[in-house]
């Protein structure tokens, strides 16, 4: 059932992070109201709050919130640019540039140099080893996570399982994956107090995290360049196509894109679907019964429901007209992919959650153009691998209390949900 629409449309302010505290439902609720009464709408830039830093000066940001808008702007990368930074909806100061200077924040060339290189280096044998791993890892998380009976599916399940991967992927050494796994809460915590404690500056914090993670790939890579093994790390650092090589600096900053969007997409996707299964006992039943036939739909049917990346910020090369509203060159716009997958006129019945939803387009993997998820795939077999292993093995399994959620704009996060099996 669709929130009802409590919002005045000139209350809303998606740059004010007490906004993102409120009620999913609230939320709902005015973007529900946008798509209806202001689908491009504009907003100044948030405060940062506590930090030495200084940002170049920037106007505000353009809300774009319905699907057809989401998708024109992701399908035209040469009026919508993401080198000028895809990540903040404000311009970032060159240091924090470099750490997301890789794929997510460039165009045309670079953009097609680095993709391709990226993309020969996940060649059939690199992920049919990744793929093999995903059973195993899924395996020894969840025969520890049973051992304890209940506890905190963030932290036992779904953070762990994901991380490991990633980590094992990149021929990151376990003694590191705590460090790992901290940096990335740092990066994408929106300053949350338990990642970045009160009187800590946000922005140093993201900085030092930053590069923590950068120097971590940068050892790795340069050991791999001399001394190659069979692993992901080995096959990007010494890829060369058409005599191009990815630099040190391009290196860490996929590594550090990796182990932050895609970390934390596929693993609040996990945790969203066991809130989501436990708040819809009927759709879990159904997943119970016959997963093998619902395991597609039911997986595109999560990441549509939790849409773990909010949004994405592109900026124009050009004036261009959108759905009839006059943009600037120069003009920054945020694509909500949380709002498009809630769309009544891309979706019937976007507020209804079903395990055999078809067709089902959503832009929870990004919108269709060049910067679509590299990852995709690999998300989709790490969230359909282990759902079909807890609902065989523990079908009882369920959320015991309400999420913890993650006060962002940017990560659809839950930071800790009790379950029991």
């Amino acid at each position: 059932m669709a929130p009802a629409p409590t919002w005045n449309v000139d209350d809303i302010d998606l740059s004010d992070l007490d906004f993102w505290r409120r009620p999913w439902d609230e939320r709902e609720s005015a973007f529900a109201t946008l798509r209806r009464e202001r689908p491009i709408s504009f907003y100044e830039n948030p405060v940062i709050e506590g930090t030495s830093i200084e940002f170049p000066p920037s106007a505000g940001y353009y809300a774009l919130t319905r699907y057809r808008d989401v998708a024109t702007a992701s399908r035209h990368p040469e009026v919508f640019l993401s080198g000028p930074g895809a990540v903040s909806q404000m311009d970032l100061p060159t240091e924090m540039v470099e750490y997301f200077s890789g794929m997510i924040s460039t165009d045309n060339p670079k953009h097609a140099r680095l993709r391709r290189i990226v993309s020969n280096a996940f060649n059939p044998r690199n992920v049919r080893a990744v793929e093999e791993s995903i059973e195993r890892v899924a395996d020894e998380v969840l025969a520890r996570a049973q051992r304890g009976g209940t506890g905190d599916f963030v932290v036992d399940v779904a953070a762990p399982f994901v991380l490991e991967i990633i980590c094992s992927m990149m021929g990151v050494p376990p003694s590191e994956w705590p460090t790992v796994l901290r940096c990335a809460n740092v990066i994408l915590s929106s300053g949350d107090p338990e990642y970045v404690p009160e009187g800590t500056d946000p922005v140093l914090a993201f900085l030092e995290a930053g590069e923590t993670l950068t120097g971590i790939m940068h050892e790795i890579g340069a050991h791999r360049l001399e001394h190659p093994i069979d692993d992901i790390t080995s096959a990007l650092v010494n890829a060369e196509i058409e005599s191009e090589k990815l630099t040190h600096q391009e290196l860490a900053s996929f590594f550090v894109l990796l182990v932050t969007a895609g970390n934390e997409t596929t693993r609040t996707a996990i945790v969203h679907a066991l809130w989501t299964l436990s708040e819809h006992p009927d759709q879990k039943a159904r997943l119970v019964g016959d997963y093998e036939n619902l395991c597609a739909t039911s997986t595109e049917e999560i990441v549509r429901w939790a849409s773990p990346v909010i949004w994405m910020r592109r900026t124009l090369r050009e004036d261009y007209t959108l759905s009839g509203f006059d943009l600037r060159a120069g003009d920054k716009v945020l694509l909500f992919y949380n709002s498009a997958n809630r769309d009544e006129e891309a979706f019937e019945e976007p507020y209804r959650f079903d395990v055999g939803r078809t067709p089902n387009e959503h832009y929870g993997f990004g919108a269709p153009g060049p910067h679509f998820c590299l990852g995709a795939h690999l998300a989709r077999r790490e969230i359909t691998v282990m759902w079909r292993k807890l609902l065989a093995d523990t079908p009882n399994v369920h959320a015991s209390a309400e999420p913890v959620r993650l006060a962002s704009s940017f990560v659809n996060g839950i930071k800790h949900l009790p379950y029991s099996f």
